[in-house]
């Protein structure tokens, strides 16, 4: 069930994560049309991608398109979908990218087309590694739903969620990356200080936090019993600090976020 065309509406980071997944993945398409307001973003995106089209101005060509992704920030997306919805048509297939606004009330504003999602796109799906939670709406068709879910795997895990849970997953996989890169980063820096190279540091560090995942998630020991298997804990005194910066930012921007 191959896809033919895609258009995207805005084309920051996230239109730039997915079409290098699609050509990570070796996915082509007849045709995929990128429109933004910002000329510069839309330079940067074709000199990467060259065989896109762009636009400043033409949202039409934009929206006649089998798949369209609105790669939009919540407060614009209301007033995109009033000048979009004479576009469409009952069959047009549209993929919001953005929290807070839910299916219903972007139905409501395209003129109640049936065949909505909304996917909330993790970093790592630029080397298809992503998290990338999506929820249908209920009235959209099976073999559309299918073909969604197909393209999608080129993006990584992409679990059918409630829509409801779509936030939730947007703190934590999502911006979740945020809360290790630059953990991680300083991780390397230090190891590379203490006589590893590069590619020693690099591998450790992944290997370390896989085998930290398995451990905490799937020893089927308890967190305490998990945390006791290191004796020495050098963050020890500040794990209290932490946790509470965890508390205050992400239950700040979970606020923010939610319908």
């Amino acid at each position: 069930m191959k896809t033919q065309s895609l258009g995207f509406i805005g084309g920051g980071r996230i239109t730039k994560i997915i079409l290098q997944a699609f050509e990570n993945d070796g996915i082509t398409f007849e045709k995929i049309v990128v429109f933004d307001i910002n000329q510069e973003v839309l330079s940067s995106l074709k000199l990467k991608f060259p065989k896109i089209t762009v636009t400043t101005d033409n949202l039409q060509e934009t929206m006649q398109n089998e798949i369209i992704f609105i790669a939009l920030h919540p407060p614009v997306i209301m007033d995109t979908c009033a000048k979009v919805r004479n576009f469409l048509n009952k069959d047009s297939v549209l993929v919001s990218l953005a929290p807070k606004l839910t299916i219903e009330k972007i139905a409501i504003a395209l003129g109640g087309i049936p065949n909505i999602a909304r996917m909330n796109p993790s970093a790592s799906a630029i080397i298809n590694k992503g998290v990338n939670p999506v929820s249908f709406s209920k009235d959209m068709q099976v073999e559309v739903k299918n073909k969604l879910l197909e393209l999608f795997r080129s993006l990584g895990s992409t679990p059918v969620v409630e829509e409801s849970k779509i936030e939730a997953y947007a703190v934590i996989t999502a911006m979740g990356h945020t809360y290790y890169f630059f953990q991680f980063q300083k991780l390397k820096e230090l190891a590379v200080s203490y006589g590893m190279n590069e590619k020693e540091a690099q591998t450790a560090i992944t290997e370390m936090l896989w085998g930290t995942t398995e451990t905490l998630f799937k020893s089927g020991l308890s967190f305490k019993e998990v945390a006791d298997l290191v004796p020495v804990k050098p963050m020890g005194e500040v794990e209290e600090t932490i946790k509470g910066y965890y508390d205050q930012y992400l239950n700040g921007i979970f606020s923010k976020i939610k319908p």
